[in-house]
């Protein structure tokens, strides 16, 4: 997992955990950031790897 400002790359290998995983990537960016859940962005950015942070950051 890296942290870079206000967004998170996360690879994950358990495909069971995904969902789960990525739900916490975006609450800990959300209170991190302080920016609405709404605003934070999932981008997948490779083979099970994940990219997570806000909107206006991501662009």
């Amino acid at each position: 997992m890296t942290f870079e400002s206000n967004s998170v790359t996360v690879k994950i290998w358990d495909r069971e955990t995904a969902h789960h995983t990525l739900e916490a990537a975006v609450a800990h960016i959300s209170r991190s950031a302080n920016a609405p859940r709404d605003r934070v962005k999932v981008i997948r950015t490779g083979p099970n790897i994940f990219t997570v942070g806000v909107g206006e950051e991501m662009a």
